[in-house]
């Protein structure tokens, strides 16, 4: 029953991701790393022995402390890349905001010289009722 469960949840894991690769929700180098958790988790579960040699292997005595210690490792591992791919785009923000910045007080130059201009413009024009051939 519970290698049923196992197996149940690992595809599960791998239909959602290839899912939201599909919908462009997860990008592709994310879910490289999610699809071989999925696998592993497949793996796992359809044949458990392994867990169990690997753990003897290893020298860990209980194959659930082993899969907490990965999970853990897994999680570090995870949140540190978020965290820089976190300060890449806030650098990337930040230079985009400037430039925005920037672009918007050359537009609101531009636009006050062309009211000046067509201000000029229209104040040297000759009036029509002022002609001297009449």
């Amino acid at each position: 029953m519970i290698v049923a469960a196992g197996i149940t949840f690992a595809v599960l894991v791998l239909v959602l991701i290839i899912v939201m690769l599909l919908r462009r929700q997860l990008r592709e180098k994310y879910a490289t790393l999610w699809l071989l958790i999925g696998l592993a988790l497949l793996v796992i579960s359809i044949f458990p022995g392994l867990l169990v040699q690997l753990t003897h292997l290893l020298g860990v005595e209980v194959p659930a402390n082993l899969i907490f210690a990965l999970s853990i490792v897994l999680l570090v591992g995870v949140s540190l890349h978020l965290s820089w791919e976190l300060s890449h785009a806030e650098d990337e923000i930040r230079r985009l905001a400037e430039d925005v910045a920037i672009n918007r007080a050359e537009i609101d130059a531009l636009s006050l010289r062309v009211r000046e201009l067509e201000r000029t413009a229209s104040s040297e024009a000759p009036a029509d009722d002022h002609h001297p051939s009449r």
